[in-house]
């Protein structure tokens, strides 16, 4: 017995982790001896984001290794419309095989990419609201601890320039990010919690709010301490008022003592919408956390397109195995049927972005996280 409710690694494997539907349909094409040759594939109809920024494929093939398929994708960190420039809907993954070979594992491998895809679209908005202005991914306190690292990774390949996980920077290979808690100086009095974080850390921000009003909390620290990075104001939303104005006062304060070198960073419910007029205020660091960790899933769903070479699928979807092409010049996407490469509207010719990551079930493309937020950095600047 696990000690939390959560599933562990076995579970999710064999599939135990599903809709009963599945396991009830595995039963009867089993009575039936019917286990046909499929290909299934991912789309979205709908979709609250204008550009998805895919991700969660790292767990989907690994979920998927070893079965008997073979697995096509959009590469992760893709950020793309779900419908091509005549409405069709992208096939993101292409999975074919034989039906019972995988059928159970539908159900997980939705949950990795959606949720996955949701965190990372809903970054990179705010990474290209934001630009070069830096923000750190806090949000894994509001969310099972089970799923930290997945969102701390989808949110750092989102844009965010660090993640606050302990676990998930192990796991991930990054340094940790973060400041200061309110206990640090609630135990040590603000002073003290200043100076130990001052002779011990080598990114100096200063939680200013704890006791005392935030624009005489700033002036005294950067009096005492006028070589610190930052400092940081995680302030409740009971006593902000008009935020941005209590941003600009403290930045006025700074500058004429000559403290233009000390920034500010905020936290604490910060959203998307909020941040055009806070970089107005004067915000020069973001700390976002359940913004970005409750970030509404994309709906994917996963839908049999072709049964023994026969193109066929339910109502409302297209049917056939189809191809992704994207002109590298405008972005322009197209889903078609052929493989053969068709002309953009702007003259170039496009190219097929899905790539084979699985055959027979061996991974034929491992990429590493790096290489995927580099992916994402490129793609996030062609959001319109």
């Amino acid at each position: 017995m696990n000690k939390f409710i959560m599933a562990n690694d076995s579970d999710i494997m064999s599939g135990d982790v599903t809709d009963v539907y599945f396991e009830k349909t595995k039963k009867y094409l089993e009575l039936m001896h019917s286990n046909p040759l499929v290909t299934m594939e991912v789309t979205t109809q709908s979709s609250v984001y204008d550009y998805i920024n895919f991700t969660g494929l790292n767990d989907a093939i690994s979920l998927l290794e070893s079965r008997n398929i073979r697995v096509d994708a959009i590469p992760e960190g893709t950020v793309i419309r779900p419908r091509d420039v005549k409405g069709i809907p992208v096939p993101f993954m292409r999975i074919q095989g034989r039906y019972l070979d995988f059928a159970e594992l539908e159900t997980p491998l939705l949950g990795f990419l959606c949720q996955a895809s949701g965190i990372s679209s809903y970054s990179s908005l705010i990474k290209k609201s934001l630009g070069s202005i830096p923000f750190i991914s806090f949000g894994i306190r509001r969310m099972h601890p089970a799923i930290s690292a997945m969102i701390d990774r989808s949110s750092y390949i989102g844009g965010a320039a660090g993640v606050s996980g302990v676990f998930s920077s192990r796991v991930l290979g990054i340094k940790p990010s973060g400041t200061m808690p309110h206990a640090l100086s609630l135990i040590l009095g603000d002073h003290e919690a200043w100076k130990i974080q001052y002779e011990n850390s080598d990114f100096r921000v200063f939680l200013i709010d704890t006791y005392m009003d935030e624009k005489f909390a700033a002036i005294r620290a950067a009096e005492e301490f006028p070589d610190i990075d930052y400092i940081r104001l995680d302030t409740p939303s009971s006593r902000r008022g008009n935020f941005p104005n209590l941003i600009r006062e403290i930045r006025w304060e700074l500058d004429i003592r000559n403290h233009k070198n000390v920034k500010i960073m905020v936290s604490g419910g910060i959203k998307l919408e909020d941040i055009p007029e806070l970089i107005d205020a004067g915000v020069e660091s973001f700390g976002i956390g359940t913004s970005i960790s409750s970030a509404k899933p994309v709906d994917f769903g996963m839908d049999i397109v072709n049964i023994d070479g026969n193109d066929i699928t339910k109502r409302g979807k297209f049917s056939g195995i189809k191809n992704v092409f994207r002109c590298r010049e405008c972005h322009e996407v197209r889903v078609q049927i052929s493989r053969d490469a068709p002309k953009c509207s702007c003259g170039n010719t496009m190219e097929n972005i899905m790539v084979n990551y699985m055959d027979k079930g061996k991974i034929t493309v491992d990429e590493d996280l790096n290489t995927v937020r580099q992916r994402s950095l490129e793609e996030i600047k062609n959001i319109m």
